[in-house]
Formats: structure tokens, C-alpha cells, sequence
């Protein structure tokens, strides 16, 4: 192996200075290493049973440890006992070790502390529906609050992976397919989290989400334009915003290159573009990936020095590869000052997290981790997030009346239904099935017959998610024959790695409802009987044959096109239209509250205001699609493939309607100032309502190929009958930059149409502005 130049210190405090300076090899290098105490054979990580260390802990943790894994989330432990063993724990640390440097402790929170006992919140594609980043950065308080008082320190959330493929099993993880809403949003969650003391952790730097066809690890092909103008945004607003502590790489290759081993995204982008000076942590198990993956280490010592190198200062789960960095520095093939780089890193963030001086010596006696406040926010997220893609005038359900009602649907019943991927119940308790989970998980099925206390209420399963077995479906038939309405609750059941129909390592090749689900639902609408359909995923389905054309828009944004559009050259349009469901809402894993919440909107306790993060698909072969694509990635009269989704991103309906009118923005902007927008927002229906103003741009001529719709700037506004409200907005230049012909990323001059509608096609209102040259 090449000897590796040596790199210049970087400047810590005297502390830690001081520290470096004491410490052995072997100390160093267990600073850069974690250990899974409790890893057994479940499988909650990638490879994780090939991959269980044969390391004792008390070998591993002889000079010291970087981090503890998981303490909390890796199996149903209680919390307070367990933290009387962590605290026991650090404090042995303290005075067995020769330097006494605690462990930091991390843990999964990507729907809220992965951990028995602990509220459960909506999964991030909810966030994203929401669009409410103030919500989402109360939830990143609350969670960040309660790993703060178990002595937890790092949380491995947010993922600011943009969607760009929803066959991808980990879509439920991310917020959006767009990267102004998913930056914003999560830059929020991570503002939370890190007011309360603990470090958040972006996920995954970078690319991960634009493998092909959607496979888990797959190599990501993506030009130098897409991951600068679409995946790199969302973490450089929450380095240079949000202030993130720490960065977790991607598992994927880019261009061949693997981003575990890539100094271009870790230490040229990540900490000389943008000034990111907190801690770069592994995914589980990424180093040594680059031995037994991609193949461009030959052994786990070239695997650890490329990582180290390239700027990954810590290798998690446990020790693997970096175990042979101080034998590395010893025999010269790695520079002292590489290790010393990282190490420094590492002990900056356990200072700053005032680590290095606290009193292991009284843990706490009580934590309550579904407090009345936790499920408070938990309920309003899952409310606000709830999407409603079509309604025949059958909602909201009249609370008064004593319908019959028969709840159908395999989702119905099922409190897992409402979770994502990585809530502990689905993450962690899937392995022990004879565990409760801890919390209060009102199903579907229970909130419904609680929010309607008068309605005579009956419940089929009439089929699994997933499967061929039919045999239900007479008894479902005969109790939506029997009824006033059917409420029929399908979609996913999230697991990993083939344990569920999403969720990580679950990608699928088709958007099709997985099993007999569509079957069961037209054959509950064939009785006659009207049907409203609750779809509880983490992805987007093809569910226009559930679906009415869209209601014609005020206008259409030419080449995005419109479902309301004729069909391409050389196919014809249906001319009868199979009975539908009266009404579809749509849920992205709304959490324990989630079937409260559902139950509230059926009612018309709550009105629905969420709004589609993420194009709804045509199907599986319009796939990659964004609606951030160019006027020839839309519908043309050159291709017989419609791409155009059912219902666009931003899409959502309410039980009132609004109306915008009156755009007007300044005529002119220097590229790289601000520029102010004003919309009038009318509530011209007869109920009280909440609506998502949403900004869009579009650059009429650019030297390179833009977006025909880019969000650049979104507001929820609530409103009663007849109210108006003007809503102002201050946009800065820089989120209408990108990466010209040089190949650098800038604000050029031209105009720019902004136009305000229902979704990101709805052209309601509209103006331009022109950019003007910087001076």
C-alpha cells in the first residue's frame, strides 16, 4: 500500500489538545470505533448477523470507546434500568480507562426514539406532507428531550436522501421528492433535536436515494447536475442553517466511486464548500463494505485507510476495519496525523456535549416517553399530514347520524400499519412478538369506533397485505352489502429486508398494491355500497383506478402536463369508467396517533390539509419520474409513454376550497439579493380550512435545461368562510441557482415566471420577475 502524505492538525481547544497528545495508538484508535453491546441475531442492519464482531466488550473497551450503539433500541429493554446500567457503565469508563473519556451514546430516532415505551411519530414522508417545518421542529424537541434524559447523545436521523424513485423500499425514511421541502423540513428537525442538547446525524450523504431502478446500495449514475442542484441542497441547508454536529455517509457508489471512500463529497464538498467541522460517522458496517461490496479495498486495513482518509472519523457499529489503524500508523503506511485528525474530532464532540465533565453518579429515577405532550404533537403531525386525493361529497362522515359502518381492509386493525420502517415496533419488536409495545396504538378500527360513538360498526380483514388468499372476501362483501358505507384501510406493512412490504432492503419492481388488496377494494365498490379508501403506505402506488380524472385546473404549466390533457399520439383514453370509491385519503405511516387522526378527518373533526411530498405514480414503467424534470422528461407528442402522474406533487384536497388571485413580485432582482412575492388567499367554501400556498418558478430560458416547476418557497395558512389573507413571501435568488456550463453553481439572469395554484402543475395565478446581473 502507498504511504499517505501527512495532513496538517487541525485547530482544537487546549483540552483537547492536551488530550491527543497523551493518548497511545490504541487509545486513538478506540476513540474511533463504537461497540453493539446487546448485538444478537436480529436482524436490524444490513449483513448485521455476517457482520456480529467476535470482540469481547471488555476487550473492546480496555483504552476507551467512541461510541456505544444502540443501548436502548437494539432489543425491549426497560428504560430507567437501563439507564442505571449506562450510567454504571460510563462511570466505570471514567475510572477503569487511563484517560476516563466517556462513550457516546447513539440511537435511531428517525420516528422518534427507537425505543421500548417511547411515542412513535409520523414517518419523515409524513413530515414532508405536513408541510409544516415549525411542527416537525417541536417533534425534534420533544425526542431530542427525552434521549437527552436517558443520556443519549447522537440521534441517526434526519434522512435528507431526495426521493427520486419510489420502487426504493426506504422511501417512507425521506421527506419529499422535492429538495427545498426536504431541506427545509429537515434542517427544522434538526434545529429541535439539537436545541435539546443532542447531536443530530444527516442521512446519507450523499446519493443514496438515486440508485438505479430504486435498488437498496445499487450504484447511483447521476450527473454532476443532479447531485448538485438536487441532492446536495437539503444537507447544505442544514450544515450551513442548521448547524448539524454530525454526517453519516451513503452506502452507494457514484459514478464507481463509493461515497465511503470518496474525499470529493466528505472533505472537499462537506468541510472546504461548505465549513462543516462536526463529525462524519459510518453507516453500519460501510467500511468495511468497501472490502466485500465494491471491491476497491483488498483487505479491511485498505478499506480503513481509503474511509479515514476520505474523511469518515468513525466507524460504526463496532470495531471491524479501523481496528488496524494504530498497527497502519505503526508500520508507516498511514500518517499519524490522519489518525490524529479524526480522533481530535471525535473528542471536540464529546466536549461539546459537556461529555468530559459529567458526574456519572445519579441517573435518572423516572422518564415518562409518551408523555401527554409527546402524543399531543404526535397527533397534530399525523393530522396535518393525512392527504385526501379524491372525495365524491361522501366526506366528512356525518358524526350526528347512526350510520352503519363496516371497517374492511387488512391495515383496518392494525396498530403496525400506522408505522414506518424504523419505529421500534416494526425496527425491533417484530423480533419479539411476546413483548407489548409499550405505548397506547389505537388502530384504525378502534379510533373510528371511539370518534363515532353512535355509528353501528362492523370489521373484516378480507384479505393480507400481501398474498393471494381470497378467502376472505365473501365476509367482507357481505358486511359492506349490510352497510351505510365501507371503510376499506389498505396498503404496506413496513419491515426490513424482505419482512415487509417497504422499508429498507424491501424495493419492489412494480407500484402495483402489493397482494390482492386492489381485488378486495373493487370488489367492496361492486356491492354498491359506497367506499372510502384509507391507504396507509411508505411509498406512492399506482392507485389511479381508484381515482376520478382531477377536477380541470384554473390552468396548466405547459409541459408538465395534465391528467385532464388528451392522451399522446397513438393511445386512446378510456370511455367508460368502472365504478370508483367515493372518496381516497391518503396516510404515509402517521404513527400511534395516526388512526386518531384518521378517524378525526372522516368525521370532519379536523379538516384535511396535507399535501403530496411526492408525485403519485402512473405506474412502475413511468419510473424514475420527478416533478422537478425538464420540459422533454414530461409528457410529448414524440413518445407514446405518459409519465404524468395521477395526482402531481403538492396535490391535496380539503373539505373547503381556496382560491389564490393577485400574484405580484418585484420587476427586477439582482441575482444573489432577495425578492418579495404577495399572494391573496381567499377561503371561498363553507368551512373552516387550512391550505398549503405553495410558490413555484420556472426560468424561461436558461443555458442549460431547467425544471418546468420548482418550489421556492411554501406557507400554510388557516382560514375561516370567507376569510382572506395576503400572504407575503421572501424569496432569496440563490434557491433559483444551478450549475451551469463551467460547472459552477450560480444565480444567472433572465426572467423567471412564479405562479400559485392548487399543485405544482396549477397555474392560478401568475407574474415574472427579472434577474438581473450581479454587479
Amino acid at each position: 500500500m502507498d504511504v499517505l502524505s501527512p495532513t496538517p492538525r487541525p485547530q482544537f481547544s487546549a483540552r483537547v489538545a492536551s488530550l491527543l497528545d497523551q493518548m497511545t495508538l490504541e487509545e486513538k484508535q478506540a476513540q474511533l470505533v463504537g461497540f453493539w453491546v446487546d448485538q444478537g441475531n436480529e436482524l436490524v442492519a444490513p449483513m448485521a448477523g455476517e457482520k456480529r464482531t467476535s470482540t469481547r466488550y471488555e476487550e473492546a473497551t480496555a483504552h476507551g470507546i467512541g461510541h456505544l450503539t444502540r443501548v436502548y433500541g437494539t432489543r425491549p429493554v426497560e428504560p430507567i434500568e437501563r439507564a442505571s446500567w449506562l450510567w454504571g457503565e460510563q462511570a466505570r469508563l471514567q475510572r477503569e480507562t487511563r484517560l476516563g473519556i466517556p462513550a457516546l451514546v447513539h440511537e435511531e430516532c428517525l420516528t422518534g426514539l427507537a425505543a421500548w415505551k417511547a411515542a412513535t411519530f409520523p414517518t419523515p414522508l409524513a413530515w414532508g406532507a405536513s408541510f409544516d417545518p415549525d411542527l416537525v421542529e417541536q417533534v425534534g424537541r420533544a425526542i431530542g428531550s427525552s434521549m437527552r434524559t436517558l443520556g443519549i447523545h447522537q440521534g441517526l436521523a434526519p434522512v435528507l436522501d431526495v426521493i427520486r424513485d419510489p420502487r426504493w423500499g426506504r422511501v417512507d425514511e425521506c421527506i419529499a421528492e422535492d429538495p427545498l421541502l426536504v431541506g427545509t423540513v429537515g434542517t427544522a428537525y434538526v434545529r429541535g433535536m439539537q436545541a435539546e442538547g443532542v447531536h443530530a446525524t444527516l442521512k446519507h450523504f450523499v446519493g443514496y436515494s438515486a440508485s438505479r431502478a430504486g435498488r437498496n446500495h445499487a450504484p447511483v449514475s447521476a450527473g454532476r447536475r443532479e447531485v448538485e442542484d438536487v441532492l446536495l441542497p437539503p444537507f447544505e441547508m442544514a450544515v450551513r442553517e442548521g448547524g448539524v454536529r454530525s454526517v453519516m455517509n451513503s452506502y452507494s457508489d457514484i459514478d464507481g466511486v463509493p461515497v465511503a471512500a470518496d474525499p470529493y463529497y466528505l472533505d472537499e464538498v462537506l468541510r472546504g464548500r461548505w465549513g462543516f467541522d462536526g463529525v462524519v460517522v459510518s453507516d453500519y458496517f460501510a467500511v468495511d463494505f468497501l472490502r466485500t461490496m465494491h471491491h476497491v479495498a483488498a483487505d479491511s486495513a485498505q478499506a480503513a485507510a481509503l474511509a479515514l482518509t476520505a474523511g469518515i472519523d468513525v466507524e460504526l457499529p463496532s470495531p471491524d476495519a479501523y481496528t488496524t489503524l494504530a498497527a497502519q500508523v505503526r508500520d508507516g503506511s498511514l500518517p499519524e496525523s490522519i489518525l490524529d485528525r479524526a480522533v481530535g474530532r471525535v473528542l471536540t464532540q464529546k466536549e461539546e456535549l459537556g461529555l468530559l465533565d459529567t458526574d456519572f453518579t445519579d441517573p435518572p429515577r423516572e422518564v415518562d416517553l409518551d408523555s401527554p405532550e409527546h402524543r399531543g404533537l404526535a397527533r397534530r403531525l399525523a393530522e396535518e399530514s393525512l392527504v385526501l386525493l379524491s372525495n365524491d361529497d361522501i366526506l366528512p362522515l356525518d358524526p350526528s347520524a347512526s350510520p352503519r359502518i363496516a371497517v374492511i381492509g387488512p391495515n383496518a386493525d392494525s396498530a403496525e400499519a400506522l408505522m414506518g420502517c424504523y419505529s421500534f415496533v416494526n425496527h425491533v419488536l417484530a423480533h419479539h412478538p411476546e413483548v407489548p409495545a409499550g405505548i397506547a396504538l389505537p388502530s384504525v378500527l378502534d379510533a373510528l369506533r371511539a370518534e363515532l360513538p353512535s355509528a353501528t360498526i362492523t370489521h373484516a380483514v378480507g384479505c393480507e397485505v400481501d398474498g393471494e388468499d381470497r378467502s376472505g372476501f365473501p365476509s367482507a362483501i357481505a358486511q359492506a352489502t349490510e352497510a351505510d358505507v365501507a371503510i376499506v384501510v389498505i396498503g404496506d406493512r413496513a419491515g426490513l429486508f424482505g419482512r415487509g412490504t417497504v422499508g429498507e432492503g424491501n424495493d419492489v419492481d412494480t407500484l402495483d398494491l402489493p397482494g390482492v388488496q386492489r381485488a378486495l377494494v373493487e370488489s367492496i365498490v361492486a356491492t354498491g355500497t359506497p367506499v372510502v379508501v384509507v391507504a396507509l403506505t411508505g411509498r406512492p402506488y399506482a392507485l389511479g383506478w381508484a381515482l376520478p380524472p382531477r377536477a380541470t385546473a384554473a390552468g396548466t404549466n405547459a409541459g408538465l402536463g395534465s391528467v385532464n390533457s388528451p392522451a399522446p399520439a397513438g393511445r386512446t383514453s378510456p370511455t367508460e369508467q368502472p365504478p370508483l370509491p367515493a372518496a381516497v385519503l391518503h396516510g404515509f405511516f402517521p404513527g400511534e396517533e395516526g388512526g386518531a387522526a384518521i378517524a378525526a378527518v372522516l368525521s370532519g373533526r379536523v379538516s384535511p390539509s396535507g399535501r403530496l411530498p411526492v408525485s403519485l405514480p402512473r405506474s412502475a414503467g413511468a419510473q424514475p419520474y420527478s416533478y422537478l424534470h425538464a420540459a422533454l422528461g414530461g409528457r410529448t407528442d414524440v413518445t407514446s409513454v405518459d409519465p404524468t402522474p395521477v395526482r402531481p406533487f403538492g396535490f391535496g384536497l380539503a373539505y373547503t376550497t381556496f382560491e389564490h388571485r393577485d400574484l405580484t413580485a418585484d420587476e427586477t432582482v439582482t441575482a444573489g439579493q432577495t425578492f418579495q412575492v404577495t399572494v391573496r388567499v381567499r377561503n371561498v367554501g363553507s368551512r373552516e380550512g387550512t391550505d398549503v400556498v405553495q410558490l413555484y418558478a420556472h426560468d424561461e430560458v436558461a443555458s442549460v435545461a431547467r425544471p418546468v416547476a420548482q418550489l421556492v418557497d411554501f406557507r400554510r395558512v388557516s382560514l375561516a368562510p370567507g376569510a382572506e389573507q395576503v400572504i407575503e413571501f421572501a424569496v432569496p435568488t440563490e434557491r433559483l441557482a444551478f450549475t451551469g456550463l463551467d460547472g459552477v453553481r450560480r444565480v444567472e439572469p433572465g426572467r423567471i415566471r412564479l405562479w400559485v395554484g392548487s399543485a405544482c402543475d396549477d397555474v392560478e395565478t401568475s407574474a415574472t420577475i427579472d434577474i438581473t446581473p450581479a454587479p
